[in-house]
């Protein structure tokens, strides 16, 4: 169902490289989005987290990155504590564009992970994307 998937794009004064590089690299990422446990990696299960007050760490997302194009396509499964473990999939597209980049997001499977709590986890995703897109584009600037 095409009507359940949160699509998002954007552009950047940046080369296809360098987004590549904010969305797979652990230190890039923490800029933007959550730090994460290692550089994302083909075929290896990854984590992005949050440091509480006592200093542990709690995963704020997770899954398994299953497919790496540099720096065209970047594919992977992701959940949140709220989906219970039921796996979604993120698909990000770089495509070249007037001398920059346009991103480009994917984010399905919600209705069939979150069942009857689908649209409330859809409104919520769609505004963390908004908000986490907005960081992307002030670190990358």
């Amino acid at each position: 169902m095409t009507d359940t998937i949160i699509t998002k794009s954007a552009f950047f004064a940046a080369s296809r490289e360098t987004v590549w590089a904010f969305l797979t690299e652990k230190e890039k990422l923490a800029q933007w989005f959550h730090p994460a446990e290692a550089d994302l990696a083909e075929n290896q299960d990854y984590a992005l987290v949050q440091k509480q007050e006592d200093g542990s760490l709690t995963k704020q997302c997770w899954g398994t990155v299953l497919e790496m194009d540099k720096p065209s396509r970047l594919v992977y499964t992701f959940t949140i504590k709220p989906l219970g473990g039921a796996m979604t999939k993120v698909i990000w597209t770089l495509e070249e564009a007037h001398g920059g980049t346009k991103l480009s997001l994917a984010h399905e499977g919600i209705s069939a992970a979150a069942g009857e709590a689908a649209m409330g986890l859809l409104m919520a995703l769609d505004a963390g994307w908004d908000k986490h897109i907005a960081s992307l584009r002030t670190a990358i600037a």
